[in-house]
């Protein structure tokens, strides 16, 4: 394991944990979940802007700003914090850390129409493209701290709104 700058020279974490950066990488505990702590925090996105439309019945223009604000907090205060949760706990891309999947799976809802079927496909084709990451969103991984864990999700959830948006015109 390689050293960071949150662990000993040996990698192991430090005892010292900084709440807000954990609550966000984690997604207020989402990450927490075992197994694929990845798609309980995909899961949980879908959940949320299920819950959204459904109390709130957004006008389809509101439903995608609420989702672009979604993105904005994911990646203004995700990258930080998953920087911060990797140093500390000693690991280059903690499995805990879930905000990158939260990003990446807004991504992909949207323009996507409220209902079960799309939400369901927006999760299947996110979960595809992230566990598989295909050319060139690997090498995103590449990048320093936080920018390679939330921005490799980001191009995941690019691609598959992209698949998403295709597969809208038959749905």
């Amino acid at each position: 394991m390689t050293s960071s700058p949150g662990a000993d020279k040996q990698g192991i974490p430090s005892k010292k944990k900084t709440l807000w950066a954990w609550s966000i990488a984690t997604f207020f505990g989402a990450g927490l979940g075992k197994p694929g702590p990845g798609t309980w925090g995909s899961v949980a996105t879908v959940l949320l802007w299920a819950v959204f439309a459904w109390a709130i019945h957004p006008t389809p223009l509101v439903l995608l700003y609420g989702l672009f604000l979604l993105i904005g907090f994911a990646l203004f205060l995700g990258i930080p914090a998953a920087t911060i949760v990797a140093r500390e706990s000693g690991r280059k891309d903690p499995q805990m850390v879930v905000i990158d999947e939260v990003a990446g799976q807004a991504i992909t809802l949207l323009f996507s129409p409220f209902d079960w079927r799309h939400g369901l496909i927006a999760l299947i084709l996110f979960r595809l493209f992230d566990i598989t990451k295909p050319f060139p969103i690997r090498r995103l991984e590449d990048l320093p701290e936080g920018w390679g864990i939330v921005l490799d999700d980001v191009a995941a959830g690019l691609y598959a709104l992209g698949v998403a948006s295709v597969l809208r015109i038959w749905i």
